[in-house]
């Protein structure tokens, strides 16, 4: 239709709002108050009493916190945790959630550049937090979350979270907020990359992304309000790949866990009837492994990121009636933005079959509309599937920018797509796969070496549970590929070794294979192969 001034329009009340998650809650408290919202070993909220916490923590904190200031919530999956990703943002603030396992230079390094004015901490980082805090110039206050469920020891020298919440003015008409925004652009979250690669960068969500990705997940999850959902993804991981506020917008029951152990998932599938969770194929892995493994009587879905599952973990979660769901994201995308979706006839193919489908990341999900693969000057790439260059995306579910690095924010944005540092391929179908990261590619002798490629030959070997492959440098060769790999079985350097020349070529056969327990990963089973570097120099 051609555009003239009677089809033209402008935004009405009647027509028009700001969108904002914090809809979520009131829609759900308002029409089912009475369903479960929250279970925590034995603590359980319905939405209406769900809804009342969070207001109360809202009247709290707005007795010292400012619109626009920052609120850091350093914590495990707790109710706590989830409350602060409506109550901070209710009046007008923006929630810094952060990794309890974070070191204290790098508490300090997040809190001078958020400039947190205040900091809500779980008793097992008080102590670290707590310094980090007091050798900043300006610290902020300090309040301790107290885990009396599961009986972790406070400090006893910090003001406690129950202390904050029972100095909040008693509710009126005139203090009750209502969960909607002035400005949909506002930034609703202040998350910070984990710095595998360099210092961490603030990454800003505002609450039209979070509300467009958290009802994208939750579709494309399968979310409803029957469903159960299991917190085995952190919160403070992009705020729970959204579904912090995704679960509760399909009314669904959040079931948080503080520690993520094989028996806590089991208990959780036996006594709460899970029926959704999320998280890194090592999760996977664990449930599959665990004793008390079987069949389920009830069908649930893993939502998996990071890399694909290998064939052995699909076959083992399927036997057990679990479907694995491919995602692909970073944190500058609020968590997902790829999904790969399955079709209809790879319910006839083979597992490894499935499992070289599965391994694609995927298409666009509902909030985003493009992805794309680029070469180095920003042109689009064949989609042969074999044309390799940077995977770039756009749409509604990218980031509002790099706090305070607004050069950092342009570099990332060039030609209007958001530039994910990723190498990959881009298949007729307009699924794309990844093939590494561009600081992995491994340069040996001019040719360029894939890591994810030797990784997954690695898994291929039945005797492997988990690998990495890393560059060394080589005054020969430029660069070499060195394997680290943790095998299940008897099985020696000269077994990988021999088993990945029967699958690569030559030169791409890592000169070293390194036995060890457990390969370092961060928060959310993304491999540190930084810390993998500093063990080869």
């Amino acid at each position: 239709m051609t555009s003239t001034s009677a089809t033209t329009t402008t935004a009405s009340p009647a027509s028009y709002e700001n969108l904002t998650p914090l809809a979520f809650l009131g829609r759900s408290a308002a029409t089912f108050p009475d369903r479960e919202a929250v279970i925590y070993g034995t603590r359980r909220r319905t939405y209406a009493q769900f809804e009342a916490e969070v207001q109360q923590l809202a009247r709290a904190l707005a007795k010292s916190i400012k619109p626009g200031q920052v609120v850091s919530f350093v914590a495990p999956n707790t109710p706590e945790m989830l409350a602060a990703h409506y109550a901070v943002p209710l009046i007008g603030a923006v929630l810094n959630p952060l990794n309890p396992r974070l070191a204290g230079r790098e508490f300090g390094y997040i809190f001078e550049h958020a400039e947190s004015q205040i900091v809500f901490v779980d008793s097992e980082a008080a102590d670290v937090v707590s310094d980090a805090a007091a050798s900043m110039k300006n610290p902020p206050a300090v309040i301790e979350l107290v885990d009396e469920e599961f009986g972790v020891e406070p400090t006893g020298q910090l003001p406690t979270f129950a202390d904050f919440m029972a100095a909040a003015p008693e509710q009126t008409p005139d203090n009750t907020y209502v969960y909607d925004v002035a400005n949909e652009l506002d930034a609703i979250t202040l998350n910070y990359t984990s710095g595998t690669t360099g210092p961490p960068k603030g990454v800003l969500y505002t609450h039209r992304g979070a509300y467009l990705a958290a009802l994208g997940n939750t579709q494309h999850y399968r979310l409803d309000g029957a469903s159960k959902y299991l917190w085995t993804l952190p919160m403070f991981h992009c705020n729970g790949w959204t579904m912090t506020w995704g679960a509760t917008a399909s009314a669904s029951t959040h079931v948080c866990l503080r520690a993520v152990r094989q028996d806590a998932i089991w208990d959780a599938f036996d006594d709460e009837g899970i029926t959704h969770l999320c998280g890194a194929p090592i999760v996977a892995a664990s449930i599959i492994d665990a004793e008390r493994a079987r069949k389920l009587e009830h069908p649930v879905r893993l939502i998996t990121a990071a890399s694909a599952p290998p064939p052995t973990v699909i076959e083992g979660l399927e036997e057990l009636g679990i479907t694995p769901v491919h995602v692909y994201g970073l944190t500058e995308t609020y968590g997902p933005a790829t999904i790969n979706e399955a079709q209809d006839h790879w319910a006839e193919l083979t597992v490894t079959q499935r499992a070289r489908q599965l391994a694609r990341q995927g298409v666009p999900m509902l909030q985003n509309s493009q992805v794309a693969v680029v070469d180095p000057q920003g042109e689009q790439l064949p989609a042969d599937g074999e044309t390799q260059g940077e995977v770039v995306i756009r749409g509604n579910g990218i980031m509002a920018g790099y706090y305070k690095n607004p050069e950092a924010t342009q570099e990332s944005f060039a030609g209007g797509w958001f530039h994910t540092g990723d190498i990959g391929v881009q298949y007729p179908d307009g699924y794309i796969q990844l093939m590494d990261r561009l600081k992995d590619i491994i340069i040996s002798g001019g040719e360029n070496i894939s890591s994810i490629e030797v990784e997954g030959v690695l898994h291929g070997h039945p005797a492997v549970s988990d690998a990495a492959v890393i560059g060394v440098a080589d005054e020969r060769w430029g660069e070499r590929p060195v394997a680290y790999v943790v095998v299940n079985d008897s099985v020696t350097s000269n077994d990988l070794r021999e088993h990945c020349r029967t699958e690569l070529a030559g030169f791409k056969v890592p000169d070293a294979f390194h036995l060890i327990d457990e390969l370092p990963r961060s928060s959310t089973g993304k491999i540190r192969k930084t810390e993998l570097r500093d063990l080869a120099d």
